[in-house]
């Protein structure tokens, strides 16, 4: 029950993030259907350790609440020992939900993805509103003043033609009434106008003179009935082709991450030596260059077997040669450096791809980890609440999954941006949830009142009642000092 209470919560959540992609794009049922199911095995992941943490503070909630616990620690059976099935069952919901996320999830996230994509490319269904512009036909804007609901007849229509996109406003045409209808193909909509003008306008863009504005034509047309067809292509869903959202990190296994890891980081090697390959070269080039502008004083260093260094040669040249030697170091240096940015832009490219499939492979170990964190969670805290039902353990729950998830995107963020390494990023959730677990489960086996309310009101009743009792002994005391002092 918890499981799919879960998921239905991070479905909608799914749906709320992608509504504007999906209102007004005419999908039906199947493809709607298709949607939702990618979706909800997409999100499994992420509402199992949820279910996990809400289902077994409520099993111990209810447990605690009705003392139960307490009839099974009074013959001696410890807490522990109460726990020991549920963490083998919980184990093995763990190994399952790493298959689960190795086999099934990059084969759902490729199906969700692929087909967002296909909804997305897909225009919307041909809804003119009333006063409103409409753009959803292309190089056309379409505005009506009123509509018949029964017939669809639309009144005043306004059209412009923006097909020439110099002077986009050139072209309008005026009906009194209209009708828009679709093919039974939906390959194209018939447009029919009637009792209606067209005014064309012929505008040059260059300067005009007052010769050329003679020239400028403008046509007005009347008709009684007109009929315009257009293009439907792309109002029609198309699916997109998998393959290009296969070599996604998230669409991928173990297996195929690390393959993708290690073609990475080979093309990676493979611009690097070539970076340091064209930055040597870049240095020998010079050199070379200045011994072809002054073969003498290479011949003269040659023969007397002495070295000379780049800025003799250089002062050994003329004027002239000196600024041509610039002009083309320079060139040289901007064109090393063009391609250098070029390299080095596809050096970080790789490195961000290497990030993020490291990413992935952590990504499915640890949300599988999470699933046995958050039994040690909800066990022994349920244990200490004792309330069961769907009250205070729901509040709980959706209170620690929204501390998890913070530390978890947090640390996601700072790996992704390279400022921890992946695996500190990405266990940084676990690594705190952890120890908190391990704390909870010693407190509820050694019967801690650590989140018991009425340990906390006790504590409260007896500090008061014992400054109220200091306050009065302490007026006691005023009041004989005030006597003795009288006396």
């Amino acid at each position: 029950m918890t499981f799919f209470i879960s998921l239905f919560i991070l479905v909608m959540q799914f749906l709320w993030r992608y509504v504007d992609d999906l209102v007004g794009k005419g999908l039906d049922f199947v493809t709607l259907g298709e949607l939702l199911f990618y979706a909800s095995v997409q999100v499994i992941p992420m509402a199992l350790p949820l279910a996990i943490l809400l289902a077994s503070l409520m099993t111990f909630g209810s447990l605690g609440e009705n003392y139960e616990l307490t009839a099974i620690k009074a013959s001696g059976v410890s807490l522990m020992r109460t726990m020991k099935p549920l963490i083998v069952v919980t184990v093995i919901i763990s190994f399952l939900a790493f298959g689960f996320s190795n086999n099934v999830l990059p084969w759902a996230n490729l199906k969700l993805y692929t087909l967002l994509w296909s909804v997305k490319q897909k225009k919307p269904e041909l809804e003119i509103k009333e006063q409103i512009f409409y753009d959803g036909i292309e190089n056309f804007r379409i505005k009506i003043s009123g509509k018949d609901p029964e017939t669809g007849l639309m009144h005043d229509v306004m059209i412009y033609d923006h097909r020439d996109s110099r002077n986009p406003n050139t072209n309008v045409t005026l009906a009194d009434s209209g009708k828009l209808q679709v093919s039974s193909n939906k390959s194209f909509m018939k447009l029919t106008l009637m009792d209606g003008v067209r005014f064309e306008e012929n505008v040059r863009n260059e300067k005009k003179r007052l010769n050329d504005r003679a020239k400028q034509r403008f046509r007005k047309d009347k008709f009684k009935k007109q009929v315009a067809l257009f293009d439907m292509q792309g109002h029609n869903l198309e699916r997109s082709d998998e393959q290009l959202f296969s070599s996604n990190d998230r669409m991928k296994n173990l297996a195929q991450l690390q393959d993708g890891i290690d073609t990475l980081s080979t093309q990676t090697s493979e611009i690097t030596n070539q970076i340091q390959e064209q930055t040597k070269n870049f240095y020998f080039q010079q050199r070379k260059y200045l011994h072809r502008r002054n073969k003498e004083i290479e011949k003269i260093a040659v023969d007397s077997a002495q070295i000379l260094n780049s800025d003799s040669l250089f002062n050994a040249l003329s004027t002239h040669q000196q600024l041509m030697a610039i002009e083309g170091a320079k060139r040289q240096a901007q064109d090393n450096r063009s391609q250098l940015e070029g390299k080095l832009s596809r050096y970080r490219n790789y490195n961000t791809k290497i990030t993020r499939h490291f990413m992935e492979v952590h990504r499915k170990f640890t949300l599988s980890f999470a699933c046995f964190i958050f039994f040690f969670i909800g066990a022994p805290l349920g244990a200490i609440i004792r309330k069961g039902g769907l009250g205070m353990p729901v509040v709980i729950s959706v209170l620690f999954f929204i501390f998890y998830y913070i530390i978890d995107t947090l640390g996601v963020k700072f790996a992704k941006e390279g400022a921890w390494h992946v695996y500190q990023g990405m266990w940084l959730s676990s690594a705190i949830l952890f120890p908190l677990g391990a704390f909870l489960t010693y407190k509820s086996a050694t019967d801690s009142t650590l989140l018991n309310a009425d340990a906390y009101i006790i504590f409260f009743q007896k500090l008061f009642k014992r400054e109220k009792f200091d306050l009065k002994n302490r007026l006691d005391k005023e009041k004989e000092a005030e006597s003795d002092a009288k006396t």
